[in-house]
């Protein structure tokens, strides 16, 4: 922990999309590295919500502002003149997109291009991780991972512009950002994230826990498709690495990096939605929606050898201590415990963990 503090302490972060899941929980690590944390998001996605319930805002600059408004998004990065950006902000669901392809484009593509514009303008910059996705990949269906060279893609709008990102970012980076070699720009790529405090509509964690609270049965759409499943502190503990090795060395570490789980770990819905009502002792059951439904992937794996050979990156809750973490937290919210102190303790967890088996990150 103490080496964690000693460079993350004082750090000027600037957090886009803090007032989402990955964003909330990125901002609440950050602050337990005290570091200087300033948030610029829309305002929290769904009523009930982590952001608000574990009062991410505590000790943070918290602007609400959208990515698609480059001047008022220039302004907060101007002022606040970070050492460190993580890009989060994003319209990130599929379904979503199928119904809102505009407002999807405009805030992946246009939103991401107004951050690295704006960006580049700042002096004392020293690193960028635009978190993308792993739906950004053009894919086959097939059963090896997908490597950070392989061709970017995406069926439904939300994946291709997630895809449209990264080329943006590889684009910015050659052209703007090499010329002076201070700044290191890299995107990484994460498979399906799970974790307590989502509430985000079509997904299966949030719908199981919707479908308990409402004593509904949970439809699920592609109950056989699988995933690469992992908690939400496995891919940030990858950013969190990236950003530092990208602050020290830009030159080697300013390209794409996939953070996702081990092979095992690519599990079908099914399988994770009967194992999240076991531990949760929830007698709610499940059925599969009858009605046609917008295409998504039916399987997708990450090659993460890159990041675990050059950032000694790994995961470290594999797929059931990751569910069993992500009920507890839910259990914890339904009997009204401290939210933001049940979070940290998760943080605390992980990291300890890291620190006793010194595998995996060391940021």
């Amino acid at each position: 922990m103490e080496d964690m503090v000693s460079f993350w302490k004082d750090k000027k972060v600037f957090i886009t999309g803090h007032t989402g899941f990955k964003g909330s929980w990125l901002a609440m690590w950050l602050k337990q590295l005290q570091a200087k944390v300033v948030g610029y998001s829309l305002e929290p996605p769904t009523e009930t919500n982590l952001f608000t319930v574990a009062r991410v805002a505590e000790g943070l600059v918290d602007i609400r502002g959208d990515i698609r408004d480059y001047s008022s998004l220039q302004k907060a990065i101007t002022t606040h003149q970070p050492d460190i950006i993580f890009h989060l902000a994003a319209q990130s669901l599929v379904r979503y997109s199928y119904e809102e392809p505009v407002e999807t484009y405009a805030t992946n593509v246009m939103g991401t291009v107004h951050l690295l514009e704006a960006a580049r303008q700042i002096p004392n910059l020293k690193a960028i991780v635009n978190v993308t996705t792993d739906k950004c990949y053009e894919n086959k269906e097939r059963s090896l991972g997908y490597r950070e060279d392989e061709p970017m893609g995406g069926y439904d709008p939300y994946s291709s512009s997630k895809g449209c990102a990264e080329l943006v970012s590889s684009a910015y980076r050659r052209s703007f950002f090499n010329e002076n070699g201070k700044v290191g720009l890299a995107t990484a790529r994460a498979g399906n994230v799970i974790g307590g405090g989502d509430w985000a509509k079509d997904r299966l964690v949030p719908d199981i826990i919707q479908a308990h609270a409402n004593k509904k049965v949970l439809t699920i759409r592609y109950p056989e498709a699988v995933r690469p499943w992992q908690h939400v502190l496995e891919p940030l503990s990858g950013y969190l690495l990236l950003a530092k090795a990208l602050y020290s060395q830009p030159d080697l570490y300013a390209e794409a990096w996939n953070f996702g789980p081990d092979d095992a770990d690519a599990m079908p819905v099914s399988w994770v939605a009967d194992e999240v009502l076991r531990l949760s002792g929830n007698q709610t059951t499940w059925q599969t929606v009858k009605t046609s439904q917008p295409h998504e992937a039916h399987f997708l794996k990450l090659d993460c050898s890159k990041a675990r050979n050059k950032l000694n990156w790994q995961p470290q809750w594999h797929i059931r201590e990751a569910l069993e973490q992500t009920v507890a937290w839910y259990q914890d919210y339904l009997h009204g415990k401290d939210m933001q102190a049940t979070s940290l303790k998760q943080i605390e967890k992980y990291t300890n963990l890291n620190l006793t088996t010194k595998r995996g990150v060391s940021v």
